[in-house]
């Protein structure tokens, strides 16, 4: 688990390193904030796509062979991105990475069929302090080394990251599949489109997708509202000091495992629900602290301790479910949430470019107001059971 929550760590990297340099790179290519914009949205917007093909493919090939190949692949796209001298080219690098960056969502499904259900939370959260480590790395490494450095820096020493992983990864994880996997396999086409019943037959996954996409969406709107915002003339700070506020993440690390086990007492909609009205306060915040960047950080601390929170109370939803289906229940909730994501990366930096700060912080508030509301929803529609000790 250890091991695995490091690859974790190091293959969600690299969607989070534009955060703190998304300026720097604006001003390279010489794009607008709404073009530089498209990076991040369309990573993410591919990412749902490449999910949706491929995630599938866990129910019928191992984890470790998928999660092998597409390690190589967002490895070719830190390349493109490294290496690009033309912003049309970034761009596609940056989309393809997002295509193939599947392999942190092969690995709470892998490691479920391995845990004991009493441990569910606790393993998925522990992947998940993987992915928050991965995000931190990006967004404090990245800033520093991009102010001092210059931004194509960050993207070389992602790229020799990522050979490592993908020469490593294949040794890390376990061929053998669970013995209850026993059914017959289906193909490629069948396997997609069972997708559907499999939803169907499980409806809350999309309850939960929604409300990620919501969550991750705000996520994505601030820090990239703040790379923006930060190192404008407005504010006058460096692309580290946007690094130097995302260590804010490293509380997560304590964080995170200890709500994870507060979600397997109290249960997941319940524990996502409390947490969505404190996400809600730390919003409201952002406005009205928006003019110092020290009062920023109390916002920015609730916001983060509470996000990584609704991910894991969101799966724990469903990674209850009959293992077979898991990874295609899990390939609804991560096209939802990468949507959702895309969509509000995009918009939020095309409102930064007309509106400024208050723009994202008034759209960012009308998101999180929605995610109170739908997790209150779900928390009355499916009330949680009282946890067996």
């Amino acid at each position: 688990m250890f091991l695995l929550t490091l690859a974790c760590a190091a293959v969600t990297a690299n969607a989070y390193y534009i955060h703190p340099i998304i300026a720097l790179v604006a001003d390279d290519f010489g794009v607008s904030a709404s073009q530089i914009g498209m990076v991040p949205a369309f990573n993410q917007i591919a990412l749902a796509l490449g999910i949706f093909l491929l995630l599938p493919l866990g129910d019928r090939i191992s984890n470790r062979r998928l999660a092998s190949i597409f390690a190589a692949g967002q490895f070719l796209g830190l390349g493109v991105m490294a290496f690009a001298t033309e912003f049309w080219l970034f761009l596609a690098g940056s989309t393809f990475l997002g295509f193939a960056t599947i392999t942190p969502y092969l690995l709470p499904a892998y490691a479920s069929k391995r845990a004991p259900a009493t441990r569910l939370g606790s393993v998925t959260a522990m992947l998940a302090t993987g992915v928050v480590s991965g995000i931190l790395v990006a967004r404090v490494g990245g800033g520093w080394v991009g102010e001092h450095l210059g931004w194509r820096v960050v993207y070389y020493i992602a790229f020799g990251i990522m050979g490592v992983v993908a020469f490593l990864l294949p040794r890390i994880m376990d061929e053998r599949q669970s013995s209850e996997d026993d059914t017959p396999k289906k193909s490629y086409i069948s396997l997609v489109l069972s997708l559907f019943p499999v939803v169907r037959q499980y409806p809350e996954v999309l309850l939960s997708g929604v409300i990620q996409g919501l969550g991750f969406g705000i996520f994505l709107c601030v820090w990239l509202g703040l790379g923006l915002y930060l190192t404008s003339p407005q504010m006058g700070y460096g692309a580290d000091t946007v690094g130097y506020l995302a260590a804010i993440s490293l509380l997560n690390l304590i964080t995170t495992p200890l709500l994870g086990r507060w979600a397997d007492r109290l249960g997941p909609r319940r524990t996502r629900f409390f947490g969505a009205l404190v996400h809600f306060s730390g919003v409201a915040l952002l406005g009205v602290f928006g003019h110092s960047l020290y009062l920023l950080i109390i916002p920015i601390v609730l916001m983060n301790i509470i996000g990584p929170l609704v991910d894991v109370t969101g799966r724990m939803t469903f990674l209850n479910q009959p293992q077979g289906i898991r990874t295609r229940l899990m390939t609804a909730y991560i096209v939802l949430m990468f949507i959702g994501g895309g969509i509000a990366s995009w918009a939020g930096t095309s409102v930064y470019e007309h509106w400024g700060w208050h723009g994202i912080t008034t759209l960012c508030l009308c998101l999180s107001g929605l995610l109170v509301t739908l997790s209150f929803v779900s928390m009355r529609l499916t009330p949680d059971r009282p946890a067996r000790m």
